[in-house]
């Protein structure tokens, strides 16, 4: 293999190493700002009705969820939109059957949107990891043929001290050194957006087993006030019709 094919990969790895080193910290700062962006938006969705309890809880979350964004938002649209279709279908008429319990509806819809947010909380982790994985081995096999690089070129020199190829295996093993230096920073970040991640379905999980409390404690009747038909609680589906 000649010199300059050796060369061309060890400095390849390298270049590798570098698009995997900008890449990492891309995914670090997106993540990052991510993750702080969804953590105030359910700051503000939650705040927005400190004073409220039982029914009125339930009556400022209805009031709120549509105009808000966020994790805990979209969880609670999802209920909202799980019992309203119960409801359209008992203001309809029609008798409520087992298939459409609405405590079974609700958890259900809950589920799956706390499923949809895992998917998007997960976006980038596999990257981060496979990038801790990978880096060290890219490194190494730069060091590889830095290493027979500098073989080359003692056995064609004519004397073969140790001061011959020390610059050349310095070099080699300077690819190693960088695998280890990318590597590093996406384990942290990964093990850290991961824990970030465990702590965000644990506050949604909470949050939608609270939902669900509230919901059943008003019988499944998620209303709010409309002062244009009298003031009165309605459910959310009579509340869409009285104003329709």
């Amino acid at each position: 293999m000649s010199d300059f094919i050796i060369r061309y990969i060890v400095n390849s790895a390298l270049c590798l190493l570098a698009a995997l080193s900008a890449l990492t910290w891309m995914l670090i700062l997106y993540k990052a700002y991510a993750n702080w962006q969804l953590a105030a938006q359910d700051r503000h969705f939650t705040g927005s009705f400190p004073q409220a309890a039982g029914r009125g809880l339930l009556t400022a979350i209805a009031a709120q969820q549509p105009l808000a964004t966020g994790p805990k938002a979209r969880v609670a649209h999802a209920g909202f939109s799980a019992l309203s279709s119960v409801e359209a279908t008992e203001v309809g008429g029609l008798s409520r059957s087992p298939a459409r319990d609405p405590h079974r509806l609700l958890e259900s819809a809950l589920t799956r949107q706390i499923r949809r947010e895992r998917r998007a909380l997960e976006s980038g982790l596999t990257l981060l990891a496979s990038i801790a994985n990978v880096a060290p081995f890219v490194g190494l096999f730069g060091t590889v043929f830095g290493i027979i690089h500098a073989l080359h070129t003692m056995t064609g020199s004519d004397h073969g001290s140790i001061g011959s190829v020390a610059v050349p295996v310095g070099q080699a093993l300077v690819a190693t050194g960088v695998g280890i230096a990318v590597a590093i920073p996406a384990v942290l970040a990964y093990n850290l957006l991961l824990r970030r991640l465990n702590v965000s379905l644990a506050d949604l999980e909470e949050y939608a087993a609270d939902f669900v409390n509230l919901a059943e404690c008003a019988g499944f009747a998620i209303g709010q006030t409309d002062h244009s038909v009298g003031g009165e609680v309605l459910p959310l589906a009579r509340t869409q019709e009285a104003r329709a």
